[in-house]
């Protein structure tokens, strides 16, 4: 009975279903001024647009300057500049211009998915943190 309850709670968590995120992109706009986004999640995205808060692009898609100290990536801050949305891409431009053969960075917090129990109990989830990914690019 015992084996037979855990091969079927495996079964289930091996068939159960994984969200599929789009890949996102980095994409260098307007001659290298600008960088452009694409494959972000378009219920998030319009939903952004259409707030008037200062900053609010910054806590989805921050920019940063890539420290000499990859150890310190957690400590920069986020490059100034103006976000906008372009059909289904978000555009950023920093208010200095990149630097050539500089290393910047983008960190894409995922916020898909709710928070629910089974999210935090299967480690996809904790309590307090987003998830991201880093997206690394070169001027």
């Amino acid at each position: 009975m015992k084996k037979t309850a855990l091969i079927l709670i495996l079964f289930c968590f091996a068939c159960s279903s994984k969200p599929k995120t789009p890949p996102v992109h980095i994409i260098r706009a307007d001659s290298g001024r600008s960088i452009e986004f694409k494959g972000l999640d378009y219920a998030i995205t319009s939903e952004i647009s259409r707030d008037s808060v200062a900053g609010i692009w910054q806590g989805l898609i921050p920019v940063y300057r890539m420290p000499a100290d990859t150890d310190m990536k957690d400590y920069q801050k986020p490059l100034p500049g103006v976000y906008r949305l372009k059909d289904s891409a978000v555009v950023f431009t920093p208010d200095t211009p990149f630097v050539k053969n500089q290393n910047y960075f983008v960190r894409y917090f995922k916020f898909e998915g709710g928070n629910n129990a089974w999210d935090i109990i299967k480690g996809k989830k904790r309590l307090g943190k987003t998830p991201y990914s880093d997206l690394i690019f070169k001027q």
